[in-house]
């Protein structure tokens, strides 16, 4: 039997998987479907930048599986709606037992809404603005491994990307955060070597035409 590369393991589907998708049913769907295909849509950026602020201090797969429940309860994650919330929907939100009743997180989500839109006005499109931050490919590991993934929790563009939009006035944008917000819409490839996805995505992102 060949060794499979260090962090590969088999999924349902007997096809070898970043270690973290190949269990749980709605990991392994998020891993193979969604996790780092490039994405340039203003509504489902703002949606991840938010979603990983709420991740914060707890699992994805505890938000991934309330997800729906936070598109209902944000409206979509449709910035401009959401940026009208007020006291009565942040004391609606905080009663909504589908989603994480923080009331910093959800008084940060309608915030950085009203942010977007500042954004918006300056850069042209939320994407423009983030896709500025795509690290140069000579920077990144030669051979993606599960140790070097594990020794990035952050990077200097992540930290870059964080300071910019704290400069801006957004909340929950911390360095460690935005790296996640990268690798999940496909500015990092951060499959590891041995991952089936791993080369789907990597041609995605070679032919995804970067915003701005």
């Amino acid at each position: 039997m060949t060794k499979r590369p260090d962090g590969i393991l088999l999924g349902a589907d007997d096809k070898p998987k970043c270690f973290w998708g190949a269990g749980d049913a709605d990991y392994a769907a998020y891993h193979d479907d969604e996790w780092g295909r490039p994405v340039d849509s203003d509504i489902r950026l703002f949606e991840k930048l938010c979603l990983e602020g709420f991740q914060a201090g707890l699992s994805w797969l505890t938000i991934l599986r309330k997800r729906e429940n936070f598109r209902k309860a944000f409206k979509g994650f449709d910035f401009k709606k959401v940026a009208r919330f007020g006291e009565k929907d942040v004391e609606r939100l905080l009663q909504d037992a589908g989603i994480i009743r923080h009331r910093g997180k959800i008084e940060a989500t309608i915030n950085n809404a009203k942010c977007a839109l500042e954004l918006i006005d300056e850069a042209g499109s939320i994407a423009a603005f983030i896709w500025r931050y795509e690290p140069d490919p000579k920077t990144r590991p030669k051979k993606l491994t599960k140790k070097a993934l594990f020794s990035m929790p952050k990077t200097p563009e992540s930290a870059a990307l964080s300071k910019d939009l704290k400069k801006r006035g957004w909340r929950f944008v911390g360095p460690t955060t935005m790296y996640a917000l990268m690798q999940a819409m496909g500015m990092v490839n951060d499959h590891i070597e041995g991952c089936h996805v791993r080369e789907v995505v990597e041609k995605a992102r070679s032919t995804f035409k970067r915003p701005g």
